[in-house]
């Protein structure tokens, strides 16, 4: 019985995780513009590289999905 409880805590535990990580990569996401990033660049140059660690993955995840997204595009036009 322990080991349910157990296994049923940690899985609610993950999935809240998941949901954060998904909610703050969208609130991230509605920074597109040079100079909304360079305002974010700022506020997160406050703080430490382990304080800012999760949000730098998320943003570089980000622009690379952007930078595949726009070379694929422009390989099909041409």
């Amino acid at each position: 019985m322990k080991f349910l409880r157990h296994a049923r805590t940690a899985v609610a535990h993950r999935l809240a995780e998941r949901r954060a990580h998904r909610r703050l990569s969208d609130e991230l996401a509605a920074f597109r513009t040079a100079a909304e990033r360079s305002e974010l660049d700022m506020m997160l140059g406050r703080h430490s590289a382990d304080e800012t660690a999760e949000v730098d993955a998320i943003l570089s995840h980000q622009d690379a999905t952007r930078r595949y997204g726009m070379a694929l595009h422009a390989a099909h036009r041409g």
